[in-house]
């Protein structure tokens, strides 16, 4: 199936309020998909015969640090019997104020390989996985503070003593 035709499936299948835009000028093109509806879109295009996306490659958390202060999460899905791959992107806006992390859902029970890379997320990004069944830090340790890959991250001068450059 070629981009559009999967396009097409999903809102055929959740309505057009499922794709939130589409961005096409790159080397691979990307649905965006509504944030609320990303584990179930993810499941569809596993299952569906047309489609069997059955392996998600990569799960990247993104801090766009716009003025919206948006998050958000990309998704390669690959079809290994089929040769091809599909990109799928999700954000939302988060207030800098607020000490709540940005969340999304998880999409661990469709796709295994997503716990470690939510995780990665989690702990780079402060992205909260809503159903995730053991979110906690995987690269840094428990204890450290902040959340390095986000784009107004201050970096501690030290840690435990010992001088970070």
């Amino acid at each position: 199936m070629m981009f559009n035709d999967i396009k097409l499936l999903l809102i055929q299948k959740f309505g057009e309020s499922v794709i939130a835009g589409e961005e096409t000028g790159g080397l691979q093109p990307a649905l965006l998909i509504n944030p609320d509806d990303i584990a179930e879109v993810c499941l569809e295009l596993r299952n569906n015969s047309k489609t069997y996306f059955d392996f998600l490659s990569s799960l990247s958390g993104v801090h766009y640090n716009d003025d919206d202060n948006r998050y958000g999460v990309v998704y390669h899905l690959a079809s290994i019997p089929y040769k091809t791959q599909l990109t799928l992107k999700v954000s939302k806006p988060h207030d800098r104020q607020s000490a709540d992390l940005p969340e999304f859902k998880s999409v661990t029970s469709v796709y295994r390989t997503a716990d470690w890379h939510e995780r990665e997320a989690y702990d780079l990004l402060g992205i909260f996985f809503e159903g995730h069944p053991d979110l906690r830090r995987i690269l840094l340790p428990d204890d450290w503070e902040g959340f390095p890959l986000r784009k107004d991250y201050q970096a501690a001068e030290f840690y435990k003593g010992i001088r970070i450059d």
